[in-house]
């Protein structure tokens, strides 16, 4: 009988060493607190008992002592030029990779990353998971946003499987270059509501929340329409405002007047989804999206909404989940504010519609199974 288990364990020892080897570049760092470095972190945990993952991170992004199963973590030093970190972050990743000889394929998150692609493709099939077209972003110009452009093309065309995270974005990815192009939603853990907790609420308050606090973010708009109201509650401020020195500098600004606390970044889920919980309604001016991961926890949380009416948004949720108002329209957002606050009641069933969608749709084992999917398709 001694020998027996013995011989099962040795079995099953093998069969863990023989997991398939998954590269993952693009996250940049775990644990995860933006949208992209969320999505991967919710696949690798649904499935790294299947494939052994590798994460390429960048210690501006990641923390040492994070540990998800046997997933490793490579993290390389910052580039002392910050402007130039990531850049040299794809870099390494891919030369890491290229002559490496651990890995049966690579999963690239963001087609910014895209030039390293057709390296990448000498020795590994490459699974491109699309983010968002970042040079769309009204912060970048000129040679910057044709780099982004260009990597847009080399991604489309030297992928071995191009995935979106959304339906308008596939639909422009086809449209333009005639490729087939898959759609694996973004999704949400059900299980991290137990963490969420009740917190002590002094006063009432709307909140507005962001990784990075940028224009295509809205939150311009959202300061003008509270003024327009004459708002005397407090709104909470959630995110990096110091990405843009000078949008921060307009921001601080147009704060003036209006009862603003800037929260600053806050890393931790809980917490922050602690602080979404007891607001009263949550506001999402987003100019540009693909599909916000910050929505989908909001929805997830039960909060109520009011949202910009943006193709990205309108594909997840109807006006039956959400409150909407038209994009870039501070006048229209005014009015809509007015409204969601005479009406919180109306808006809190609206949020319950939210969470059913989310049970049905947008759970992570579901959506992970069909990167599994992939997975296996490409490495058979």
């Amino acid at each position: 009988m001694k020998f027996f288990y013995e011989f099962v364990e040795t079995i099953m020892t093998k069969k863990k060493q023989n997991k398939r080897s998954i590269a993952v570049i693009g996250l940049k760092g775990l644990p995860a607190f933006g949208g992209a470095a969320t999505v991967g972190q919710n696949i690798i945990n649904q499935l790294h008992q299947q494939y052994k993952f590798t994460v390429f991170s960048v210690e501006t992004h990641a923390e040492p002592d994070f540990k998800l199963g046997d997933v490793e973590q490579v993290i390389f030093r910052k580039f002392p030029l910050k402007k130039l970190n990531i850049l040299f972050y794809y870099i390494k990743s891919c030369l890491y990779v290229l002559f490496s000889c651990k890995f049966d394929a690579v999963h690239l998150h963001h087609t910014d990353g895209a030039f390293i692609l057709p390296f990448l493709r000498l020795r590994y099939k490459v699974i491109l998971t699309s983010h968002a077209q970042p040079q769309r972003l009204l912060k970048w110009s000129g040679i910057v946003r044709f780099f982004f452009s260009f990597n847009e093309y080399l991604a489309i065309k030297s992928a071995s499987v191009f995935t979106a995270v959304s339906k308008p974005l596939q639909q422009i990815y086809q449209e333009k270059y005639k490729r087939d192009v898959i759609y694996i939603p973004n999704g949400v853990d059900l299980n991290i509501v137990e963490d969420v907790k009740d917190i002590n609420v002094t006063e009432p308050y709307l909140m507005f929340a962001a990784g990075r606090i940028i224009p295509s973010k809205g939150l311009h708009l959202l300061l003008q329409a509270l003024k327009n109201i004459q708002f005397k509650g407090v709104i909470k401020i959630v995110g990096n405002l110091d990405h843009l020195p000078a949008y921060r500098k307009s921001i601080v600004q147009q704060a003036e007047g209006l009862n603003v606390e800037f929260v600053g970044l806050i890393k931790d889920k809980a917490e922050l989804l602690s602080l979404v919980k007891n607001a009263q309604l949550f506001i999402f001016p987003s100019l540009i999206e693909a599909m916000s991961i910050m929505l989908l926890e909001v929805a997830l949380i039960k909060t109520p909404v009011l949202c910009s009416d943006i193709v990205a948004n309108k594909a997840v949720f109807n006006e039956n989940e959400v409150l909407y108002f038209n994009s870039n329209n501070q006048e229209d957002l005014a009015a809509k504010l007015q409204y969601a606050l005479k009406n919180l009641s109306s808006l809190k069933e609206r949020a319950r519609c939210a969470f059913t969608k989310l049970e049905k749709e947008y759970k992570w084992d579901q959506i992970a199974h069909t990167y599994k999917h992939i997975y296996d398709e490409i490495l058979n």
